[in-house]
């Protein structure tokens, strides 16, 4: 059974900047195929919860108030990488949107809900590193890619 890596929020995990957990249907799914190694690139990067919430514009990611915590987040990214290599994971189920995880498309750092084309510092950081990405919505897709490589 291979290791996947996933966003400790999607499985219920309180570690959002809000203090919440978006826990994704049919984790359940995952666990038959993989051992999930959950994480949060942003408490592995020193982050507290709560915290203000942060958006990435370019390679800084700011808080509403204008505090820069680049910083925490590229710690967090390199943590969350030497997990999944040290797992051998060769896949990562993330959430979308967010400056650490999103991958895609990221919040455009006007803190209004708009979305940019872009990736999260920890999505970047795996997707350099040979580590393939999907985002919650993309979960049937991960599984039926798994499938299809196990029947040949």
């Amino acid at each position: 059974m291979e290791n996947l890596l996933v966003s400790a929020c999607l499985l219920g995990v309180r570690c959002r900047y809000d203090g919440g957990c978006k826990p994704v249907e049919g984790m359940e799914r995952l666990k038959e195929r993989w051992h999930l190694i959950p994480v949060c690139p942003e408490i592995m990067g020193g982050l507290p919860t709560p915290r203000p919430p942060a958006e990435r514009v370019g390679e800084q990611i700011t808080t509403q108030a204008g505090v820069d915590v680049t910083a925490a987040y590229e710690r967090g990214a390199a943590e969350a990488l030497r997990l999944a290599q040290f797992f051998n994971c060769r896949r990562a189920l993330l959430k979308e949107r967010s400056p650490s995880c999103g991958a895609g498309q990221i919040y455009d750092g006007s803190f209004s809900g708009a979305l940019a084309s872009g990736d999260g510092v920890c999505a970047q950081s795996l997707q350099q590193n040979g580590i393939q990405v999907f985002g919650e919505s993309q979960l049937e897709r991960l599984i039926t890619m798994a499938q299809e490589e196990e029947e040949r």
